[in-house]
């Protein structure tokens, strides 16, 4: 395959790739959209659908899972921001720990887009400003204490366009360098905590001059696709320009954390996917990949987070076998 002939010189190590799952403790990121539920006040994951979710991943081989935590965490320095029982920060850690006696790697997910910022409360109608700037400081800082310094921190940052706000109460999109001014930001905090910032690429899609001038190579990009297919000659536009995110990226020198979902009852996504990107990017820049479900962590979606994850192993062991 074509990821071999780029590292001729070079054997690839198999158990070097992250296999990660994204696993809901908050679903506020999508507070603002109604057909998800609309904002979520109490804590609302389930421990018997969470603890079976984590051991599903280990049995699956799964070495990394994504944490949506937001305001499901009691925040010592907004706790004005946090949902009824969230969890304290002690009981967080001991999470952690259990997650890193599997064998898997804990790692935070706070999306700081303006489409998907409900969970900050009133501070989501404070862009750009010094309180703004000072709230995020003050939980990335926190978050990464409590992770341990993580290696990765997820900073979300998609869909912020009008399109995905045309039913909110409230519209807000920053542009130009009002984005990457707050972008810039976000990443220097997390890095300045000795985390390596990790984003959702979708951006490019629809500003890619200035994704290619102000994207900088150190963070580490997921382009998102959740289709099956892969055939650039026979897919529509849209998705052709998603899949055509994942070519360029390479082109451009990126690291890619690839990512698909099983949440619209499509099962081939994960594994075309693993596939796909295992022939075009090469080897040094693909990180590896992540699967997502969409889902809050309770009863009513148990079998599809179980389904997301067995999929996953399944793709793991196609690339074990393959390459």
């Amino acid at each position: 395959m074509k990821n071999k002939a780029l590292n001729p010189a070079s054997e690839l190590n198999k158990d070097s790739k992250i296999w990660a799952c994204l696993l809901h403790m908050s679903f506020n990121f999508a507070g603002g959209i109604h057909r998800y539920g609309g904002l979520r006040d109490t804590f609302e994951p389930q421990q018997a659908v969470w603890d079976d979710a984590i051991n599903h991943m280990a049995a699956n081989g799964v070495n990394m899972v994504l944490i949506n935590v937001e305001d499901h965490i009691l925040w010592e320095s907004h706790p004005e921001i946090s949902v009824k029982n969230a969890w304290t920060k002690d009981r967080l850690r001991k999470e952690l720990d259990k997650i890193r006696a599997l064998g898997i790697e804990p790692v935070p997910l706070l999306n700081f887009s303006a489409t998907h910022d409900a969970w900050l409360k009133v501070y989501e109608r404070m862009l750009s400003t010094d309180t703004y700037r000072e709230v995020c400081r003050n939980i990335i800082r926190e978050v990464i204490d409590v992770f341990g310094q993580p290696r990765f921190f997820h900073l979300g940052m998609d869909e912020e366009t009008a399109q995905h706000q045309q039913h909110f109460d409230y519209v807000v999109i920053r542009n130009n360098d009002l984005w990457w001014s707050d972008f810039y930001f976000l990443i220097e905090e997390v890095m300045r905590g000795g985390a390596r910032p990790w984003v959702w690429s979708d951006y490019y899609w629809h500003h890619q001059a200035l994704f290619l001038k102000n994207m900088p190579k150190s963070v580490l990009q997921s382009n998102w696709y959740y289709q099956g297919e892969f055939d650039l000659s026979t897919m529509s536009d849209s998705r052709k320009q998603r899949v055509q995110t994942y070519l360029d990226l390479e082109a451009h020198g990126y690291d890619q954390m690839p990512t698909s979902s099983n949440d619209q009852g499509i099962t081939t996504g994960i594994g075309n996917t693993v596939k796909f990107c295992s022939e075009h990017i090469d080897d040094s820049r693909l990180q590896g990949f992540l699967q997502t479900f969409w889902k809050p962590t309770i009863e009513e979606h148990r079998g599809l987070i179980m389904e997301g994850i067995e999929l996953m192993g399944n793709a793991k062991k196609w690339y074990t076998r393959n390459l």
